[in-house]
């Protein structure tokens, strides 16, 4: 194993160029106003080229709102000793759009290499996961190894919004990929500690509010009814879900229920009409043993109360509704797996854990198969100037390879 240990951590430059190639090819879904991921996995079919391999299965989901009618998700295996076995490690191929500009120091979609981070849009979510199992692969191949059982990298679409065109069409369509004893790896949260491992999510909610009043000149707002006001009312009312959805649980972090405001659509593009629809969106992350149904119902309590004071009409979706999978057993083999190579490779007594963000650790989940998500990053995730550590990435793809090698024992 040693031999792929030094080959791993003589891959800095390889880390640096993928990394540049995959941040200058922005891969946003369409909900996100973007044209998907096909672009770029063309290039990730090169790069796997260029490593040797050329056997990749494509898995297309079909998606109207994309210019290429598709959804990409790309599957290699590299056989192992025991072919009946695979440990999987499945990375997202899609980003989140840059945000505001002016927040970045470069451009979003041009790497920027600064020491031991490297900076661009998506380097940490989710291109650091991605490269490492690449590294790994690389290591494999250019060593003639031949691993204990199959390595499978999976590289999905769709992880930024609801994963539909992504693992969980392979795990609805393409079933058959997978075995009962497999073992699921998803680099796609951690700390900087390198001890987390998330074996649990909160049930994720996202809510569309729409507040309609009426339209009318500033400056006779009485002949209106101005939706901001009410709108600015409901989210400011929203925040007492907190104190209604309050339990505790340790397991995660944070350890209670969140309910955040965020996207807000604009209304009126002039400062003196008054506003007569507000439309914004709420992102909750409830602890499992809250039923999607008892939020929803709560939610509709405040929607009534506001059109009652303000005249309004208040419309409320659920735009994704994913109630919490059955969490991974904390002695489940790819915790035990994991666990150990952390301990080798970092020095690090590894913890298990529950997250409030998704990932397709769900989805493997809600199949009756275990799965982790363990990474070493620094939270850098949808933020401006997002950066990774290229170190990181060489630790975490030899804890990738002490777990795919060494075994439980």
């Amino acid at each position: 194993m040693q031999d792929l240990f030094s080959s791993i951590d003589s891959m800095k430059e390889f880390v640096v160029d993928t990394q540049r190639e995959l941040v200058a090819i922005p891969a946003v879904g369409p909900m996100n106003d973007g044209d998907g991921e096909v672009a770029k996995a063309k290039r990730l079919l090169g790069i796997l080229a260029e490593l040797g391999i050329e056997d990749v299965a494509r898995y297309d989901a079909p998606d109207p709102s994309v210019s290429d009618g598709v959804r990409p998700n790309l599957v290699v295996r590299i056989p192992g000793h025991d072919t009946s076995r695979t440990m999987w490690i499945i990375a997202h191929i899609d980003v989140v759009p840059p945000g505001d500009l002016s927040l970045w120091n470069s451009d979003p979609y041009e790497l920027v290499r600064d020491g031991d981070r490297i900076i661009g849009r998506g380097v940490e979510d989710n291109h650091q996961g991605m490269v490492s199992s690449l590294c790994l692969a690389k290591g494999l191949l250019d060593n003639g190894i031949t691993p204990p059982i199959n390595l499978g990298l999976m590289f999905v679409a769709d992880e930024e919004t609801g994963n539909a065109f992504g693992l969980d069409y392979l795990l609805e369509n393409h079933f058959e990929l997978f075995g009962a004893e497999d073992l699921f790896l998803v680099p796609d949260f951690g700390d900087a500690s390198s001890e987390v491992i998330e074996v649990a999510e909160k049930s994720a909610f996202w809510f569309r509010f729409a507040v309609e009043g009426e339209q009318c000149h500033a400056s006779t707002p009485d002949q209106g009814n101005n939706s901001l006001v009410a709108c600015s009312d409901l989210i400011l009312r929203l925040q007492a879900l907190n104190d209604v959805f309050d339990d505790r649980d340790e397991l995660f972090s944070p350890p209670v229920s969140t309910f955040a405001p965020t996207k807000k659509e604009a209304n009126v593009e002039n400062v003196n009409t008054l506003p007569g629809r507000d439309v914004f969106y709420l992102d909750a992350r409830v602890l499992p043993q809250y039923p999607l149904e008892s939020v929803q119902k709560e939610i509709g309590i405040h929607c009534r109360e506001i059109e009652k004071r303000y005249g309004v009409t208040v419309s409320c979706d659920a735009v994704m509704a994913e109630q919490a999978a059955p969490p991974t057993p904390a002695d489940a083999e790819i915790v035990e797996r994991i666990s150990k190579a952390v301990l080798a490779i970092y020095g690090k007594k590894a913890r298990v854990a529950g997250v409030g963000g998704g990932t397709v650790a769900a989805g493997v989940r809600r199949k009756g198969l275990h799965a982790v998500v363990w990474a070493t990053l620094s939270h850098q995730a949808h933020q401006p100037n997002e950066w990774a550590s290229i170190a990181a990435t060489i630790g975490d793809a030899k804890v990738m390879a002490h777990a795919l090698m060494a075994g439980k024992s």
